[in-house]
């Protein structure tokens, strides 16, 4: 067991896993605003460090490249952290379907690291970035926290096991754990998902879309200024020893719909729309998500951005800062 009176600094010190990444890096943004002292750490397979140049000279932010796969390297940088934000995985479910080993070494392996390296450290506090996806095909929408799913996703499942293992590590250590099941996150700094995809291909080809499936999924998309916030309100204020929240928002949007905004955005006219599939986009595939984010609103947390905000934002981004 730690020991309670561990002495804590008057600076919060944040240890950021996956923190050049698309939600990291905005997540490195709010905690120095808070004014937390921050580390970063990334092993750029998907983050960018134009993600966080901006913050280059800043006395209280750090960058360290690594990977959560390396236990000795976790277990020197944690010393003296107060609280750790898992954000680092392997989180392209249609990769898993080849390779059936990278969700478990990532985000299974590195995230039992992680929960090791807190112990030695006496850090309490992991804060998760979960996933809707565990929830499989859902039978009950909006999902409760509470749901009991099938996997449908290697991925997913690794999430639900890490999880679990986290939960177990609080019954023999002081570790305290938050985890946010997202759904779509979406905004500036996301360079991959379905607006990403719908703005390259109508880049090679103005005058046809390729839409995954049959154009009828149905998800939530979330702003990344909500998500960061709901994570933040989530660890403030709820205090028990497993605090599970969904994150979204209350409305759904069709992938038809994320391409009508797309095409408007990009000015375009008579766009042929192009169907692969069947009610998935691909093995995997959730055709229909959307979570009831009660939980987290009872905290006083909610989305001050609409869906189609949110993809509007995103789409601007994408045209004015991708050549």
């Amino acid at each position: 067991m730690f020991n309670n009176m561990q002495k804590k600094s008057l600076v919060m010190q944040a240890f950021v896993t996956g923190g050049a990444g698309f939600i990291g890096s905005h997540l490195v943004d709010r905690l120095i605003a808070d004014g937390y002292k921050v580390t970063a750490f990334d092993n750029l397979s998907e983050g960018k460090m134009a993600n966080i140049s901006h913050l280059a000279g800043n006395p209280n932010f750090r960058f360290v490249q690594g990977d959560v796969k390396n236990l000795d390297q976790l277990v020197e940088l944690l010393k003296g952290q107060d609280v750790v934000f898992h954000l680092a995985a392997q989180a392209n479910i249609r990769k898993s379907i080849m390779d059936h080993f990278g969700d478990l070494e990532n985000n299974l392996v590195g995230h039992l690291n992680l929960l090791e390296a807190m112990i030695k450290n006496e850090v309490r506090d992991l804060v998760f970035a979960s996933t809707s996806a565990l929830y499989g095909d859902a039978t009950i929408k909006p999902t409760p926290e509470t749901y009991a799913p099938l996997q449908t996703s290697l991925y997913g499942a690794s999430k639900l096991a890490a999880e679990a293992y986290t939960e177990a590590y609080t019954q023999f250590s002081d570790i305290s754990f938050w985890a946010y099941r997202f759904s779509n996150v979406v905004g500036e700094r996301c360079r991959r998902g379905v607006i990403w995809d719908f703005i390259h291909k109508l880049w090679r080809n103005p005058n046809e879309l390729e839409i995954l499936g049959n154009g009828k999924q149905s998800k939530e998309y979330i702003y990344v200024a909500d998500c960061v916030d709901g994570i933040m309100t989530g660890y403030s204020k709820s205090k028990q020893r497993v605090n599970i929240f969904n994150l979204a928002v209350e409305e759904n949007r069709t992938v038809d719909e994320v391409a009508d905004i797309v095409i408007k955005e990009m000015k375009l006219q008579e766009v042929k729309r192009k169907y692969t599939g069947g009610e998935r986009g691909w093995i995997g595939d959730n055709p229909v998500v959307h979570l009831d984010i009660s939980r987290l609103k009872s905290f006083g947390w909610k989305p001050k951005y609409t869906a189609d905000e949110a993809i509007t934002r995103t789409a601007r981004w994408t045209l004015e800062s991708v050549t």
